[in-house]
């Protein structure tokens, strides 16, 4: 047999290209894998810097907001014949620290009407205010008195045990008084549009069937008989011009048989801090003064607040 000495060259030739060929594919992959790999540690080392970022942004934003709530604590415990100190009066203060805008607003909280000593008609004018209509009002209320109440005896329109178990819901009345506002969305009836109505008007510190007018917000006023829009308006901006110089308001006219009788000494301070690169936090606290001068008020309540 003869061999072929130029097809053999030719044979070999062929190979070599070949196994370029294969080669260069193989480190074309490999330089893809290599890029697709940077690309995806740079994104996840970019994405890591913006939470690193974000977090810390608003981490600051927690701590300027806390320090409005300290600030309104401050200002309580100056004496009451200290003409700069800040009175719970539902004013807005506003301080500057370091670079952000911090508004505080602190009011008693008999400002609010209390979802455990409230009287029937007061929670039914709230959730008429903020357009319930009649029917479902009277449900919800009787189904409020049913959560806060001691015993088993169904109102009217309410709901006890047995009606919470035949829907299935994982929990029953407390027969006991509400622990804070938001165990409100626990309530037959109560949806979430209804709860976020109403839960800037509630408390559950005040202990007073009534309110305090001269301090309460426009979403508690509105909630009077006989209130309107215009008439709540015209009493907010007549009070903050009394405020201004010092002098006490008088009470809100359709208040009359919704006044309470004393203020509660228990304090609902609403921080908002904003930062110069336009991050937000609210602070929404409760505190109350106690006897001891070196800690002279216990917080009775501590979560982010809405703005």
């Amino acid at each position: 047999m003869s061999l072929d000495p130029a097809g053999q060259t030719l044979d070999r030739g062929r190979a070599a290209r070949t196994q370029r060929g294969v080669a260069l594919i193989l480190v074309l992959w490999v330089v893809t894998l290599l890029a697709v790999i940077a690309g995806s540690f740079v994104y996840a080392a970019r994405s890591s810097a913006l939470t690193a970022g974000n977090l810390s942004a608003i981490s600051r934003a927690r701590a300027l907001a806390d320090a409005g709530v300290h600030r309104g604590l401050f200002e309580l415990a100056k004496p009451s014949n200290d003409a700069e100190r800040w009175m719970a009066d539902g004013r807005e203060r506003t301080f500057n620290l370091e670079d952000a805008e911090i508004r505080v607003v602190m009011r008693d909280e008999t400002a609010k009407i209390d979802l455990n000593a409230a009287s029937d008609a007061l929670l039914k004018g709230l959730l008429l205010s903020v357009g319930v209509d009649e029917d479902r009002a009277n449900q919800i209320v009787d189904a409020v008195v049913d959560w806060r109440d001691a015993d088993d005896l169904v109102r009217p329109q309410g709901a006890e045990r047995d009606r919470y178990e035949a829907l299935g819901l994982p929990y029953i009345p407390a027969n006991g008084p509400f622990q804070a506002v938001d165990e409100l969305q626990r309530v037959i009836g109560v949806t979430p549009d209804v709860f976020r109505a109403v839960a800037g008007a509630l408390t559950v510190f005040s202990g007073q069937a009534g309110i305090n007018s001269t301090l309460a917000p426009r979403q508690v006023l509105l909630a009077m008989p006989g209130a309107t829009e215009e008439s709540v308006d015209a009493y907010i901006a007549q009070r903050e011009e009394i405020l201004a110089v010092g002098q006490m308001p008088a009470s809100f006219p359709p208040a009359a048989g919704f006044e309470s009788a004393t203020a509660a000494q228990v304090y609902n301070l609403l921080s908002l801090a904003s930062a110069s690169d336009g991050t937000q936090f609210v602070r929404d606290a409760v505190a109350k003064p106690t006897q001891d001068p070196r800690k002279p008020f216990v917080i009775l309540f501590w979560q982010e607040g809405r703005p």
